[in-house]
């Protein structure tokens, strides 16, 4: 996956490029990175990229040319003929684990991180293919957004992680919160894992992880039930849980 992002403050993703999962794709070929600040494109000499926004207010307003010039630069450099080009913003859709997974197919990515009041309507409405907001709060730019964003869709590519099972059983993969974890010791001063985990039976053990798995999304994001596609014994396995907690 071939991932650009443009930015007014490249430096800021030296660091989370160059550790951990994200330096380790990219030493295994499943993910190229390019940091792109667009103040290059820039049409003045003072590689202006903001102005004031018509009709007065507070704050400025991203100018259209640069982003639409950087952006059919990186189209015209690309292999791919259709990238999808992601505007991190407050107003976008909430991203979740289900739209990591989206993007995680794609061949190559253009993210667009803002600052300063806002974007030009014409950036929207002409160059970018999604919106994506990461809560419901607003941060000074786009880039840390960006940067949570292709973190959890660059873990989801084929062979970047040690196992191919690690991401599958992750929190809201399933549409569930996942179950507890525990390694050793067994005993730790007095206080010990279930026994179920230790008996060597994998048949309970999976029955445990589930139970524990709705359980938990019961009491902490039962919200996440109302889409959660469940099998019939899950279902059997809900409603006995419900009943212990009215």
């Amino acid at each position: 996956m071939n991932i650009d992002v443009l930015s007014i403050f490249p430096e800021m993703f030296e660091g989370v490029f160059g550790q951990s999962i994200l330096k380790k794709a990219a030493e295994k070929g499943a993910a190229q990175y390019n940091v792109v600040n667009f103040r290059d494109f820039a049409d003045n000499k003072h590689q202006t990229v903001d102005d004031y926004p018509y009709g007065g207010g507070a704050g400025m307003v991203l100018k259209p040319q640069p982003i639409f010039d950087a952006v059919s630069d990186l189209k015209e450099r690309a292999d791919s003929t259709s990238p999808r080009v992601i505007l991190m913003c407050p107003q976008g859709e909430r991203y979740t684990q289900k739209k990591a997974e989206e993007l995680a197919n794609e061949e190559h990515l253009i993210f667009i991180c803002g600052h300063y009041e806002g974007y030009d309507e014409r950036i929207r409405e002409h160059v970018i293919t999604d919106e994506i907001s990461i809560g419901d709060y607003v941060l000074t730019g786009g880039e840390l957004g960006a940067m949570v964003v292709i973190d959890s869709v660059v873990r989801l590519l084929p062979g970047v992680l040690g196992s191919e099972e690690s991401h599958i059983q992750d929190s809201f993969s399933t549409g569930l919160l996942e179950h507890p974890h525990y390694t050793r010791p067994a005993d730790f001063r007095g206080l010990k894992v279930p026994d179920v985990l230790v008996s060597g039976n994998h048949k309970l053990i999976d029955e445990w992880r589930m139970k524990e798995s709705l359980r938990r999304t019961v009491q902490r994001r039962p919200d996440l039930l109302e889409e959660a596609e469940l099998t019939e014994q899950q279902k059997k396995w809900l409603d006995e849980l419900i009943k212990l907690n009215e």
